[in-house]
């Protein structure tokens, strides 16, 4: 039963990877496993996503910032479409249901990076980013000077919800579309 119980927990691990469709970092894993739902405890989970590691069936890749994220690979794949029916269909819809509902909040929190930092001047310094697929550079950076850490903050939580409006806003603006 212990075997069935950690093969169906790497099983999932899989499913969940699959129909999010983009790299994930650990703790959105584990947050989308065992905080947000109770598909798996948290030592399964990361047992489970090692295990899955060690076996090919999942890889990672870091971003410019240095942050490992976890994907589904081939040999993953291939698994998961000869076994997924171990996964009960319940369990299955309800992944599928939250990963619908959820899957924008996730990549804006992976994608769309706020940070920022005290200069000697006593200013604050953000640095806002939206990471591309390619994990080599970020596909847009900007840098802004505020003189409060409270509205460092303030910016940084609006950039996640605005960060691809500010883009393409600027990129409308920058870019000549009529280029012949």
């Amino acid at each position: 039963m212990e075997f069935e119980d950690s093969i169906v927990s790497k099983l999932i691990l899989l499913f969940v990877m699959e129909k999010m469709e983009m790299p994930l970092s650990e703790s959105s894993i584990i947050d989308i496993c065992t905080n947000q739902n109770s598909w798996l405890n948290y030592m399964k989970c990361k047992d489970a996503l090692f295990q899955l590691l060690d076996a090919n069936f999942v890889y990672v890749t870091n971003t410019q910032d240095n942050e490992e994220r976890y994907t589904i690979s081939m040999e993953g794949q291939s698994c998961l479409a000869h076994f997924y029916n171990k996964i009960s269909f319940e369990l299955r819809n309800q992944i599928i249901d939250y990963i619908k509902n959820n899957r924008m909040h996730f990549k804006k929190s992976q994608e769309y990076v706020a940070d920022y930092f005290k200069n000697n001047d006593g200013t604050y310094s953000l640095v806002l980013r939206i990471r591309s697929d390619n994990v080599n550079y970020p596909m847009f950076e900007i840098k802004i000077a505020t003189s409060s850490r409270q509205t460092a903050i303030e910016a940084c939580k609006k950039w996640r919800e605005n960060a691809h409006l500010v883009y393409e806003q600027v990129y409308e603006s920058l870019i000549n579309f009529d280029e012949e």
